[in-house]
């Protein structure tokens, strides 16, 4: 008779560990979704704004460089200007990169995975 009742507890006990095992298993896959889910909105939306932005800077580009070429009587001097005011901009943000990109990446992704 102890036997028999040592047996329905151990049977007992595997489904609930069996049932344990599911369900944290099915957590952890929700939680994996939510995560690659929030990942790829926010890379599809730095993407989506990073290209109009693109579109802006170019039509931007081209409209600053001839007024500078009206202004210097060259296009090829409106163009070059331009160009160097990008070079400058280039060198600046070389040098404070650390700060104006990788922080608030880093931020942004860690609120993303360590929000839960």
């Amino acid at each position: 008779m102890a036997f028999e009742d040592l047996k329905e507890n151990t049977e007992d006990v595997q489904d609930k560990v069996k049932i344990y095992l599911e369900s944290h298993l099915a957590y952890y896959k929700l939680w994996g979704f939510k995560v690659a889910m929030k990942s790829t909105t926010l890379i599809f939306k730095f993407t989506l704004i990073l290209l109009c932005f693109s579109m802006v800077m170019i039509f931007g580009s081209f409209a600053a460089a001839y007024a500078f070429g009206s202004l210097f009587e060259s296009n090829a001097l409106g163009f070059l200007t331009v160009g160097g005011i990008y070079l400058v901009i280039t060198i600046l943000l070389f040098f404070i990169k650390d700060k104006m990109v990788e922080g608030p990446i880093l931020e942004k992704f860690s609120e993303i995975f360590f929000n839960d």
